[in-house]
C-alpha cells in the first residue's frame, strides 16, 4: 500500500497496481476535501454532491462524465459498462466491469468492502461494493465469472485489492448473518469468532472476500488486502457504523488509460 496526495485529496494505492502503465487506480481518504467534511455521490452528476465529483475528477485529472458509479444497494447486480452507457442508466447494482479506456469504474464506501479487479491480458478492469450481503451473495465470485465469460479472462490473470472496510473486531454481527455465513461459506469457522454476547459474532469480511477470490482461481500472489479498519482508523476513514448512516464515503475506483 503507498499513500500519495493528488490534488488536494489524500490517497491510497495498492502496490500491485501501482506500476501498470495501463492503469490508473486510487483509494480516496477523509483527507484533503474542500467541498466539504462528508463526500458522497451519486448516479447522475445533477445532484446536490456533484461538486465532491467535480473535485474527484480534478484530483483523477479526468472529466467527470467519465466516472461511473453504481446506484448501490447491497445486490448481486453486475452491470458492463462501454461506450454506449449512459450514467443514469446504470440503475441499482454493486459491481461495474468494462474493458474501455477512459472510463472510471467507482464505488463508495464506509466500511463495506471495496475490491478492485484488473486484468492485465485482457484489459478489463472491475470495481465492487461488498457489504455483508454482498458477500454471502458472492458477488465478487459473479463479478468474476463476468470478467471471465463477457471478456473472456482467465483468473490466474486476475489481480486484486482489498480495500479498507471494517476488520472483524469490530464487526459484530447477529443470527441472520451467521446463518448466512454458515450456509454459504465451507471454511465459515475461519470466518466467524465467538462474541462473549449471546447469538453474535464476529465477522471476517477481508478473509470472506478473499475466499471468494481463491475459489474462483485468483492466485495468491496476486491479491493484496490493505489492512486497514474504516471503523479503527477515524482520523482516515469514514464509517457507517461508528459515526451513522449519513457520514462520508471513501471511493475506490480503478480506469484503463
Amino acid at each position: 500500500m503507498y499513500k500519495t496526495n493528488w490534488s488536494s485529496l489524500s490517497v491510497l494505492q495498492f502496490d500491485i497496481f501501482r506500476k501498470e502503465k495501463q492503469l490508473k487506480h486510487c483509494v480516496t481518504t477523509k483527507e484533503g476535501w474542500k467541498t466539504g467534511t462528508m463526500p458522497r455521490f451519486s448516479v447522475s452528476e445533477e445532484h446536490p454532491w456533484k461538486e465532491y465529483r467535480k473535485e474527484l475528477a480534478k484530483a483523477l485529472h479526468i472529466c467527470i462524465d467519465q466516472i461511473y458509479f453504481p446506484k448501490q444497494t447491497h445486490s448481486d447486480i453486475i452491470v458492463s459498462v462501454n461506450s454506449e452507457t449512459k450514467r443514469e442508466q446504470i440503475g441499482e447494482s454493486d459491481a461495474l466491469v468494462s474493458n474501455v479506456p477512459g472510463i472510471c469504474l467507482a464505488v463508495q464506501t464506509a466500511d463495506c468492502v471495496p475490491i478492485l479487479l484488473f486484468d492485465p491480458v485482457k484489459n478489463v478492469v472491475a470495481a465492487v461494493h461488498s457489504g455483508w450481503k454482498g458477500t454471502v451473495s458472492k458477488l465478487l465470485t459473479k463479478t468474476i465469472d463476468r470478467m471471465k465469460q463477457e471478456y473472456g479472462c482467465e483468473a490466474e490473470n486476475i489481480r486484486a485489492g482489498i480495500g479498507p472496510s471494517i476488520h472483524k473486531h469490530s464487526y459484530e454481527v447477529g443470527d441472520d448473518v451467521i446463518r448466512r455465513v454458515m450456509e454459504v461459506f465451507p471454511n465459515y469457522e475461519a470466518l466467524l469468532s465467538p462474541s462473549v454476547r449471546d447469538g453474535k459474532a464476529f465477522f471476517d469480511l477481508w478473509e470472506a472476500n478473499r475466499s471468494q477470490l481463491l475459489e474462483s482461481g485468483v492466485l495468491p500472489e496476486n491479491m493484496e488486502v490493505m489492512g486497514m479498519c474504516s471503523f479503527g482508523l477515524d482520523q482516515l476513514f469514514y464509517s457507517a457504523r461508528r459515526d451513522g448512516f449519513e457520514t462520508g464515503r471513501m471511493v475506490s475506483c480503478i480506469m484503463l488509460n
